[in-house]
């Protein structure tokens, strides 16, 4: 499922512990000396700055790799690869087919994994350890990949096998069926996330906090919103950046406070905080996204359809012997269509993180908790309070800091 967080959930979370103590993170008086209306000194506002010069340079160069080795994969090893399979696995039967996809599958990742390391190691466990932003021993950090990986190997050799079985037995409406295929593993997904899938990389329990539940079911009442627990997940063993989530579908749904944000937020932050996700519920947020995935696969497997009938040139459009060397072209199309898709999936988002905002400040009244919540979100995660507006129209899936910061600052448009 999207993340619909509140901060940018896959740049860390936070965790908050809810007590009376003073905020280990005290903050600076806008327009103070020496710093900006984020609470960010000068010496912090240009170490946030060069942390996300950094990250979108690391972002770049993975897209850009995955797209160099996938169209190398497609267009000059999958044939090979593919002729040396039937050596082993001749195309005599439909299990010597299966396992000839899985085997190519498992060849084209293997590859990928081998190449992108590198950077991999850099942009996840250098560069956070440069900028003061990791917790993680390599050793944690390599078991984590490694896990990653696992189970991304496990889901993705399931969906290729599902949807060359779509292919091979549905023939020319395949993409349309595997959209709704696509729909389904969607919501299998979205309810099985925060309690099989979350708990492999984080310890996650039940948040025994009695001030904080009280105020968050307060903020419940009349919205319909049904969630089976408050969690906390213990982000501090690998991170020191806050966060929050509302993850799970249906009776999986709950909200996940990262320790970082309970240890060091006020009770009125995490509030408002719980707020916006609530806000997400009332918008409808997750429901939006999902119709919109519908369309969205539907439109990507319809091209690569499309596309397939014209490159694959020995295959003349008979679905049921699609060649497995057509995978890593599929693959490339899809990657080309979803970085083509991104900066307007990111739009959408982006209003939905505003009208969330907007929600959370009206529900709560809470002001000043809003702005200092967004200051120290700022400062933990060194989190550049006004990019670039390319690099936000392209990657960012949540407003820059400085723009929420103003949604509070200005008077408030009507909400929507």
């Amino acid at each position: 499922m999207s993340d619909l967080g509140f901060g940018i959930w896959d740049r860390g979370t936070q965790h908050s512990t809810f007590s009376n103590q003073p905020s280990v993170y005290p903050e600076q008086t806008p327009g103070a000396e020496g710093a900006d209306s984020t609470g960010m000194t000068d010496e912090q506002l240009a170490e946030a700055k060069r942390y996300g010069r950094y990250d979108l340079i690391c972002t770049l160069a993975d897209k850009g790799l995955d797209l160099a080795y996938l169209a190398a994969a497609a267009l000059l090893a999958a044939g090979p690869i593919d002729a040396w399979l039937k050596g082993y696995l001749p195309a005599d039967n439909s299990l010597h087919m299966s396992l000839r996809l899985a085997a190519m599958f498992l060849i084209v990742i293997a590859g990928h994994v081998c190449v992108s390391f590198p950077l991999s190691f850099y942009s996840g466990h250098v560069l956070e350890h440069r900028f003061g932003l990791s917790t993680q021993t390599f050793g944690g950090w390599l078991w984590r990949y490694a896990k990653r990986n696992a189970l991304a190997v496990g889901f993705g050799l399931v969906l290729v096998s599902g949807l060359y079985w779509l292919i091979w037995t549905t023939g020319p409406i395949w993409w349309l069926v595997a959209a709704g295929a696509f729909f389904v593993v969607s919501v299998l997904l979205g309810q099985l996330a925060p309690v099989l899938i979350l708990p492999l990389f984080y310890q996650i329990e039940k948040l025994d906090a009695p001030e904080i539940s009280q105020r968050l079911a307060r903020l419940a009442q009349g919205t319909g919103l049904s969630i089976a627990g408050v969690y906390r997940i213990r982000l501090s063993q690998e991170t020191v950046k806050a966060n929050a989530m509302l993850a799970g579908l249906g009776r999986t749904r709950r909200v996940l406070l990262g320790d970082t944000l309970l240890t060091g937020f006020t009770p009125e932050e995490i509030e408002v905080v719980f707020a916006h996700e609530i806000g997400h519920h009332v918008f409808r947020h997750i429901y939006k996204l999902i119709a919109a995935g519908i369309l969205c696969s539907a439109a990507g497997f319809f091209l690569c359809d499309r596309l397939l009938l014209v490159s694959v040139a020995h295959w003349h459009g008979d679905y049921p012997t699609l060649p497995v060397s057509s995978l890593p072209l599929l693959m490339l199309i899809l990657t080309v269509f979803a970085l083509l898709l991104e900066p307007l999936q990111n739009l959408v988002s982006r209003r939905f993180e505003r009208q969330s905002d907007r929600y959370a400040l009206r529900r709560t009244g809470l002001k000043d908790a809003y702005l200092s919540a967004f200051r120290k979100l700022a400062r933990l995660n060194k989190d550049d309070p006004s990019p670039h507006w390319l690099d936000v129209l392209l990657f960012h899936s949540h407003p820059p800091i400085a723009e929420r910061l103003a949604i509070a600052q200005s008077e408030l448009d009507p909400i929507g």
